[in-house]
This record gives C-alpha cells, structure tokens and sequence, in this order.
C-alpha cells in the first residue's frame, strides 16, 4: 500500500473536499456554456443524453480519477509514475498526467477571457448600463465590447491575477477558504434568479424546450456536445480532480463525495438554463445565439425588470465566482508539479504557471477580433480550442483514465481506495472498464467518420 502524504497539506474535512470540488465543477461550463450548448443541440434532447452521460460516465471516472490522485498523494504527473510502477504498467501511461495538465491550460487560458467578460459586465451593471435594453442594444454592446483587443486583455489580466492570487496562498488559506465563501454566494444567486425567471411570461416555454424530450433530435453530434460538455463541466482529464484527490484525506468516501459534486453541479446547470431560457424566449429571443447568450439576452432582463439592477450586479457577480472557483482548480495541477519537481515556492509556481495560461488567453482575445477572420477547419481560433478539448482531449483523457482504473490498476488497490460494498464496486467496475471507455470510444468513431 503506498502511504504518502502531500507535500501541500489536505482538506480540513470532507465537506471542504465536497465544497472545492463542487466550485472546481460550478463554473462557467454551467452558467454560460452549458445553456448556450443546450439552446444549439436542440434544448431536451441535449439535456437528456448529457444527464446520462453525467451518471454513466462522468460519475465512475470522476470517482477513478480522484482515486488515482488520494492513492499517489502528487501532482498529476508523478502520481501516474507513480501507479504505474505500482501496477507494473508501462511508463508511458505519464503521458495521460501531460495531455490532461495541457488541456486545463488551453481552457484555463480562454476561460480566464470570458471571466473577463464577466468581469466588465458586473461594472456595466453597477453603472446602469443596461437600463431601457433592447435586443439591438444589448447585441451592439456586446459586438463594441470584444472588438477592443485592449479592453479584452486588460479584463483578462484582472481576472488572470485574482487567480493567481488564491492559488498562492496555498490549500486551506487560499483554495478551501475562497470556495467556503464563495459557493454559497452562488447557489443563493442561482437561486433568486430561477425565482425572477419563474415570473416571466416565457417560463413555461423555457421548461419546454428543456425538458419536453424530442428523439428526432439526438444526433451523433449531439451525443458527442453532450459527453465533452459532461467531462468539460465535471472538470474530467484535466487532472483537476487527480490534484484536488490528492488533498483528500483517506477516511473521506470518495463515491459519496463524488456524487454529491457531480448532482451539484448538473443541478446547478440545469437551474442556469431554468434560469435563463425563459428571459430568452420572453424576449423574443433565439436560444442558439451561441457564446454571447448569456452577454446578449440577460442584461435586457436586468434592464426592464423590477429591481433588475441589483439582479444584474448580483448575476455576474455570480459568474465571477462561478468562474473564479474553477479557474483555481484549473491551475493548481501545473503549480503543484512545479513546486514538486522544480522546487520552486507556491508563489513561484503560481506567478510561472499563471504567466503561461495568460500569454496563452491572447489567442482567445484576438480571435474575437483582429483574428476573428482566421478560420482553421471552418472555425476561430477560440472555437478550435474549445472543440479540441472539450470534444477531444477531454474525452481522451476520461478514456484512458477509466482503462487504467478499470483495467491496468489491481483489484485490491481500487477496492482498498474505494470502500464500496461489494455489489456496489461491481457496478463502479463494470461502468469503469466496460461502459465509459466504449461509450467515448464510439463518439470518437463518429468523429472520424467510421460511424
């Protein structure tokens, strides 16, 4: 049995775990991604195979996932060292820990873009800006918005800082007490704006397009949006959950912790559509606008409604936090290496890590702009990105991640980290080695074209 301990300390508690994973996976693949994905892959139809990928797939890796991470105690890449000399595996399973600490830097990099956005838009709130909006408005301010390279990297520095700032001050001082205080913040928000939405004269159309099933509409690429959407906002193959395993004390359940996050943050999906869709349709409004959705449709909401100021401001605020609770989770695998195998102190790490993923963010930035005209395979460079994590990469690295837990690790090690009853592990084992892996390999077919 390995017995370590991490170099950076561990949760104070169970619900610290359950609270940090949960803000690592409530981000803004919940609350800006997920309803606008949903409003262009046919509303219910998306929804209905993206909850069925979250229980057939996210769940059983996300509990290996965090597994590999609790048993090695390490920063993603030597704890695949790690467990594959345990296992008596080939060596080069490492390169799992590289592609998923790459993936998290790509996202982190256009994540910390739209954060940005996020960031101005509370300050346009604060300052009444979406007072008497109307469609037109609320899109021409969008479209002057990201077409100021300047404006862009500036909110994207801001944001890109604050992160880095958490980050520094370490497990329990910086990462466990920003997402004490923050995760309640945002459920309650989530919560008073679901109540507003319930208001309006589009609240039941949006239930409708959410949760009236139409089968016609499952296609192979929605099935495809819906995995990488699954392993995008549960944080899979990013090695997220491998660092935040790594902090997690040993008599804490993992398949009881990982539950309760991966509910969470479908729930809170969900409530953003709840949220959102009914102010889309109310305003006559389409719900494939794409990722300006939540830029162009809810300030007009904020903008006519009664007491819409203080909703406005406390929406993305919302996102911020939404935003700032992943993007720590984000970067916390690339510090952890860096101090682990450069040596380097937490701020060190933070300032080297945070740089890369900052430099990185201006292929984002200038794609909605100066290189908004730059298309690779019919897409810009932000979409490429996006489309070559979320529905590659990510997938992959969930792929690999369940054949070496269901296949390449010893029963006794994944029973020992587990705890289940024995029924129970079964049916871990069986979705493990089994379902998961030929569920993302049969998208993977679809891409390529063999299906």
């Amino acid at each position: 049995m390995i017995d370590k301990q991490s170099l950076h300390g561990e949760w104070s508690s169970r619900f610290a775990f359950i609270l940090a994973a949960t803000g690592s996976a409530v981000g803004l693949g919940n609350i800006w991604k997920f309803p606008y994905i949903a409003g262009e892959n046919g509303g219910s139809a998306f929804v209905m195979v993206y909850v069925v990928c979250v229980v057939l797939m996210g769940i059983p890796i996300m509990m290996a996932e965090t597994m590999l991470g609790r048993r090695a105690k390490q920063n993603p890449v030597a704890t695949m060292q790690t467990l594959t000399k345990e296992a008596g595996a080939d060596t080069r399973w490492q390169y799992l820990a590289w592609m998923g600490m790459v993936a998290g830097f790509l996202i982190l990099s256009y994540y910390s873009v739209i954060a940005g956005w996020a960031s101005a838009y509370t300050l346009k709130a604060v300052m009444g800006d979406f007072f008497g909006s109307d469609a037109q408005k609320t899109s021409v301010m969008f479209a002057e918005f990201i077409s100021s390279p300047i404006r862009l990297i500036f909110w994207h520095s801001f944001f890109m800082l604050a992160t880095m700032i958490i980050v520094s001050k370490g497990i329990r001082n910086g990462l466990e007490r920003a997402v004490q205080m923050l995760m309640p913040v945002l459920f309650v928000m989530m919560f008073l704006l679901v109540g507003y939405a319930m208001t309006t004269s589009g609240y039941s159309q949006g239930l409708h397009f959410l949760f009236s099933p139409d089968f016609s509409k499952i296609t192979g690429k929605v099935v495809l949006t819906a995995i990488g959407q699954a392993f995008f906002s549960l944080g899979l193959g990013m090695g997220t959950m491998m660092i935040y395993g790594a902090y997690l004390p040993k008599n804490v359940s993992i398949a009881k912790s990982t539950i309760i996050v991966a509910s969470a943050d479908t729930i809170v999906a969900l409530l953003a559509g709840i949220a959102i869709f009914p102010i889309v349709f109310a305003n006559g409004l389409q719900p494939d606008s794409g990722p300006g959705l939540v830029f162009e449709t809810l300030p007009i909401a904020f903008g006519n409604m009664t007491g819409g100021w203080l909703f406005g401001v406390l929406f993305f605020i919302m996102l911020v936090v939404a935003a700032l609770t992943s993007s720590i989770a984000l970067i916390e695998p690339a510090v952890a290496w860096l101090i682990e195998s450069k040596e380097m102190t937490r701020d060190q790490a933070c300032v080297r890590a945070g740089l890369v993923a900052w430099v990185l963010g201006f292929v984002t930035v200038l794609s909605f702009n100066r290189w908004a005209d730059v298309h690779f395979f019919g897409q810009t460079l932000f979409e490429l990105i996006d489309a070559l994590t979320a529905n590659i990469m990510l997938p992959a690295g969930g792929f690999a991640i369940a054949i070496f837990a269901g296949w390449m690790m010893k029963q006794p090690h994944t029973e020992q980290e587990l705890a289940l009853p024995t029924m129970q592990y079964k049916i871990w084992k069986v979705l493990i080695s089994y379902v998961a892996p030929a569920g993302v390999f049969l998208i993977f077919l679809h891409v390529v074209g063999v299906l």
